[in-house]
């Protein structure tokens, strides 16, 4: 699933948080409200202008971001 043709980041939509494209609905509100145990059949009903592939870029997304992440160990001072 290549997100990139599906979520976009506008600083003018949602202070540029990621969102589906064509909507105002953020990456991060889909993966909540799956994360709250909605189905994706609950999701489709209630935001009908979303489609399956808008649900699994959402998550291919967050995984993409998550991949990406790095921390980094903070050193005691000696």
């Amino acid at each position: 699933m290549d997100w990139h043709e599906r979520i976009v980041v506008d600083p003018g939509v949602l202070v540029g948080k990621p969102v589906i494209k064509g909507t105002r609905l953020a990456v991060e509100f889909i993966v909540n409200l799956l994360a709250q145990g909605w189905s994706e059949r609950e999701i489709l009903k209630n935001y009908p202008g979303l489609t399956r592939e808008d649900i699994r870029a959402s998550l291919s997304y967050a995984s993409a971001t998550l991949h990406e992440e790095k921390v980094y160990p903070l050193l005691e001072p000696a």
